[in-house]
């Protein structure tokens, strides 16, 4: 089948979904509904437990406390919480006026179910240091931790609370919550529906009903120019268009991309999988340090990303916990100078060579993802000016799974979170999942991850959290270790209907979808 006619058919159906009556979106639109198309739909359905909600907010559930759109902490469904002078021992208090969606109140009992079921999941939700989560009294619950955590808030933060009666295998589609908004339809594959929970204790949403369709990017286009649409998401590529009666906005993120960069020497090593561990080119790091350098970031964002996205230094660039010092400028000569002070020479063929090992490494990345095949292509060229030959191929994640501990990865993180600074980079983690795949050690780095996770208030472990990407003499940032070579951050981009206030977004996190939404209950008509 064309294209052409495959879009004009999805288009017909966006309007038999949600009703010839959407036309007004043009003409006398609606205040209080709204349309909007995105890519994906969670393929765990709507369960926190499962995951639902750690990337954006998770709507039909509320959440102890919340972040606000400078990353600030505030309440929600707790309303006081404090940590032992240990670090280990976390109470919250419960507001009494929160019930869900079936009539039923939520109580502590329902926060200790939550977790307790998170904490078994062997989901995303990781909760490997919670030891134990207790009832107190009827308005009070009590974590206590393993070891000293004070990015546990964060995970607080992301964790939806569900009903322990009304919890079950098939919660995730049909999801009963005290959230802002209850889900009313599900057609997978197709289409969410979703209104306003009048019951809700805080400011009930003004938009009262909101469809959100699980489109191709081609035929979310088409339906944007069909007037079907009010929030349109879209891509650097094709955010070049005109559309009547939308304005295109493109929000900041830290959905970055990066290229990880096997930290440790070929030594015959292999995982309990049998996959072999270490790149003798990689591992030296005058080559890690010189990518990082040598890399023109700012081409990235102009000739891959059309403009819409910035450089990338750090997995949580502009993030209170991000380290500016961690920013190097663009620099081909002195990459080109470190390179040849560690005697990496180009004896004449374009490729530099030590000691009988060329500068020659594998770069994979998935081949279902244009971007970062682009990205990849670009760096790849890009190093050719260094004297460093990097073999591009795509491919799928079970490979990648298999090679990412010896071969570099084009990968993408970005969490509103500092705990991803700790899976990334401490050695706790190496070959862990995705996690550090490189095996990078460092017991400085780990020095200041715990410290920063044993610390006492939230402005004291953001400075041990920048200490991380760089102390003044090592880290993880160019100057230091350079186990990654972040390469950029890629804006999420829209097209937004005239007269749709969308709010104070936060920083956008990893995923181009439902973090916009995170604020949905403050959106309205103007």
């Amino acid at each position: 089948m064309k294209k052409t006619s495959l879009i004009l058919i999805v288009s017909v159906l966006i309007i038999a979904l949600v009703g010839c009556g959407k036309n007004e979106a043009i003409n006398d639109k609606l205040k209080d509904e709204l349309v909007i198309a995105i890519g994906d739909e969670p393929e765990e359905g709507f369960d926190p437990v499962m995951g639902w909600g750690r990337y954006g907010n998770p709507l039909f559930q509320s959440t102890l406390i919340d972040m606000d759109h400078n990353m600030d902490i505030v309440y929600d469904l707790a309303t006081e919480y404090n940590i032992s002078d240990d670090g280990l021992i976390w109470t919250f208090k419960l507001r009494d006026d929160a019930y869900f969606t079936d009539g039923e109140k939520l109580t502590a009992e329902d926060v200790i179910f939550t977790f307790e079921e998170a904490k078994t999941s062997g989901s995303i939700v990781d909760l490997t240091n919670m030891e134990s989560v207790s009832l107190i009294d009827e308005e009070t619950i009590q974590f206590k931790l393993k070891k000293p955590d004070l990015a546990f808030i964060y995970t607080v933060a992301a964790t939806g609370i569900v009903p322990k009666h009304a919890y079950g295998p098939d919660y995730g589609e049909n999801p009963i919550g005290s959230g802002p908004f209850k889900l009313i339809q599900w057609d997978k594959g197709q289409q969410v529906i979703m209104e306003a929970n009048e019951e809700y204790y805080d400011d009930v949403p003004e938009i009262k009903k909101v469809t959100m369709l699980f489109m191709e990017e081609d035929a979310i286009l088409a339906a944007a120019k069909a007037g079907q649409l009010d929030v349109a998401m879209t891509t650097p590529g094709l955010a070049d268009q005109d559309i009547g009666g939308m304005n295109l906005v493109n929000l900041k993120t830290i959905d970055n991309r990066g290229i990880t960069l096997p930290y440790v020497r070929d030594e015959g090593k292999v995982d309990e999988g049998g996959n072999k561990i270490g790149n003798n080119v990689t591992a030296d790091i005058a080559i890690r340090r010189a990518l990082s350098y040598g890399i023109d970031r700012n081409k990235l964002v102009e000739d891959v990303l059309n403009g819409y996205g910035r450089p990338a230094y750090t997995e949580c660039d502009g993030m209170p916990w991000a380290n500016e010092e961690a920013i190097v400028e663009y620099d081909l000569e002195k990459a080109k100078d470190i390179l040849d002070k560690a005697n990496w020479v180009d004896n004449g063929d374009g490729i530099r060579e030590k000691d009988g090992l060329k500068a020659e490494f594998n770069l994979i990345y998935p081949a279902s993802d244009s971007t970062r095949q682009a990205l990849a292509t670009a760096v790849a060229l890009q190093a050719e000016d260094l004297g460093i030959k990097i073999n591009v191929e795509g491919t799928s994640w079970d490979v990648i799974g298999e090679n990412m501990y010896s071969d570099a990865v084009l990968m993408g993180w970005g969490a509103q979170n500092p705990i991803e600074t700790y899976l990334l980079y401490h050695s706790d983690n190496m070959g862990r999942d995705y996690y550090n795949p490189e095996y990078f050690s460092s017991s400085t780095v780990d020095e200041h991850i715990d410290n920063a996770m044993a610390a006492r208030d939230i402005d004291e472990s953001m400075e041990h959290w920048k200490k991380v990407q760089w102390d003044g003499k090592t880290g993880v940032s160019t100057q230091g270790e350079a186990p990654w070579t972040w390469l950029v951050n890629v804006d999420h981009v829209y097209y937004i209907r005239e007269g749709l206030d969308i709010g104070k977004q936060r920083i956008h996190p990893h995923g181009h979808s439902w973090p916009l939404v995170s604020n949905l209950k403050d959106w309205k008509w103007n």
